[in-house]
């Protein structure tokens, strides 16, 4: 449905339109009348107007003006006018002003009704074309997000020629003289332990925050996630200047330190260079790797153009001084020793991803090395959750693999002390034993995983500290909570032999017999 507004200084004009006028047959939902310029700005204020019926020449202001007035302010709205002045300069000047039609009073109804079909169509087709650029206006952000994705995915292939011709074909618009300048942001880590959904929704904020501090500060451009903590900025220049590089530079400083701040995180931006399309992914790929083998430094901007590569030849320590250390359970002095050489390669600027994963296989190596020779199982004593997640990231950076060596060495170093002392390691043991007599399958593995050590190891040092093996000490153990309960309670004897661990009555009552020379029932009987 349609508002129609009709302007004319004589009423009985005014009047005989709405006479002439089938509303609901011309799907007129609401017509507005005025007299004068002033009276149709202030309706055009409160309502909306699609089409406007108006003569030329009016008291204070002429349609011409009015005209001029709406296609500043209202350019959607379509002007018709209805005159009595068949002067062809008025009509020229309509015309040019952009009305939609020109006709002379008195018109006539089949004139009125064909002029507002031909406004209706207008309006529809200018309705259509609206809704067009705004979908479009609405998803190119997605448009592009998507060619970039696969452009970096490979889906497209990489040569020159096939990704203009897609970049077309997906409305992807940019001129040929166009480069663009990716820039990698990477996440090292949280301050704070988060969920999932909670991780998602920050990432959710650096990404806004980039888009503000930096894209918006330097030029226009695309941000995509690529990675769980990473996030791709791609800047795009129609003409890029180098002295933008330091302008960059900035607003990543800026970025970084909002972040640190307001994000709970330690994170680098890693700035490529200007190439055209078809040497993007070639350059966010360095980026990747020049992130990958960031180990050593936190919240940094980095310049791909100005990577410095180290001539140093590394050798990494031999570790049997450290083992010898760790033996003897001087653990901070290892700690220590690993950590200065750690440090030493930062300060050079030696440090990369593969460097570091080395040192941290060697120093597990020695760790375990020196764990196995004092019985201790090494794969169960690091099994719980802390030691995962630390072991998880160590080869990230430095700052992590620090984190585990001192977590490693101290709980490694407690558990030998633990087991030299004796006293805790055996008492552990009895402990478990006394909760789990009812288990028939308690076995020697069992009880050496309880407390990190092999089994042989644990048999040996069991049988040195008690006097009696594992076995003997559990049948012990067994009976003498047996004949508890056939003192002290009106348990079955099958019932008490299920409670200490048999499941089989009549070897229950070969053990028992073999350990106090009677069978339950007789021992029952003496000592009830």
């Amino acid at each position: 449905m349609y508002h129609l507004l009709i302007v004319d200084d004589e009423k009985h004009v005014i009047e005989g339109v709405k006479s002439d006028l089938d509303l609901a047959k011309n799907e007129i939902s609401e017509l507005y009348t005025a007299y004068n310029i002033r009276q149709a700005k202030a309706i055009f204020a409160e309502h909306r107007i699609d089409i406007l019926f108006c003569d030329i020449e009016m008291p204070q202001g002429s349609g011409l003006e009015l005209l001029a007035w709406v296609r500043e302010n209202h350019l959607e709205t379509e002007v018709i006018f209805l005159t009595a002045h068949a002067d062809f300069k008025y009509a020229k000047q309509a015309i040019q002003l952009g009305s939609l039609a020109y006709l002379i009073k008195p018109a006539l109804v089949d004139e009125l009704e064909e002029v507002l079909t031909n406004a209706k169509q207008k309006i529809s087709r200018h309705s259509e074309l609206h809704r067009v650029n705004l979908l479009w206006t609405q998803n190119h952000h997605l448009i592009e997000e998507r060619f970039w994705k696969d452009l970096l995915d490979q889906t497209i292939p990489s040569h020159e020629k096939e990704i203009r011709e897609i970049a077309t074909h997906r409305n992807f618009l940019y001129s040929e003289t166009m480069t663009f300048l990716p820039v990698l942001i990477s996440v090292q880590r949280w301050h704070q332990e988060f969920s999932m959904r909670d991780e998602k929704n920050l990432e959710y904020a650096l990404k806004n925050s980039a888009k503000e501090m930096i894209v918006q500060q330097v030029t226009s451009g695309q941000i995509l996630p690529i990675d769980r903590g990473q996030i791709l900025v791609i800047l795009y220049f129609e003409t890029y200047a180098h002295e933008l590089m330091e302008k960059l530079i900035r607003s990543c400083e800026a970025y970084i330190e909002f972040c640190n701040h307001y994000f709970y995180c330690d994170l680098c931006c890693y700035l490529g260079t200007d190439g055209y399309l078809h040497e993007v992914l070639p350059i966010v790929q360095e980026l990747i790797a020049l992130d990958t083998n960031n180990v050593a430094f936190n919240n940094k901007v980095f310049p791909l153009n100005r990577k410095a590569v180290s001539s140093v030849q590394i050798q990494l320590p031999d570790m049997t001084l450290w083992s010898a250390m760790l033996k003897k359970g001087t653990k901070e002095h290892v700690i220590a020793e690993a950590t200065e050489f750690v440090e030493k390669l930062v300060q050079n600027e030696a440090l990369n991803a593969s460097l570091l994963r080395q040192f941290y296989e060697n120093f597990l190596q020695m760790t375990y090395f020196v764990l196995n020779l004092k019985g201790i199982q090494a794969h169960q004593l690091f099994c719980d959750e802390i030691s995962l997640s630390l072991s998880g990231k160590a080869t990230r950076s430095v700052t992590d693999l620090l984190a585990w060596i001192r977590h490693t060495v101290v709980k490694a170093m407690d558990q030998a002390e633990a087991v030299e002392q004796g006293t805790s390691v055996i008492a552990s043991v009895k402990q478990y034993i006394a909760v789990h007599l009812d288990q028939a399958e308690l076995s020697r593995e069992d009880l050496a995983e309880h407390v990190y050590l092999h089994p042989d190891y644990l048999s040996r040092f069991f049988k040195k500290e008690t006097g009696m093996s594992i076995s003997d000490y559990l049948l012990q153990e067994r009976v003498n909570l047996a004949k508890q309960l056939l003192c002290k309670s009106n348990m079955s004897i099958g019932s008490i032999a299920f409670s200490v661990g048999y499941s089989n009555f009549s070897h229950f009552s070969k053990m028992f017999k073999k350990v106090t020379n009677l069978n339950p029932n007789d021992y029952r009987q003496q000592h009830g």
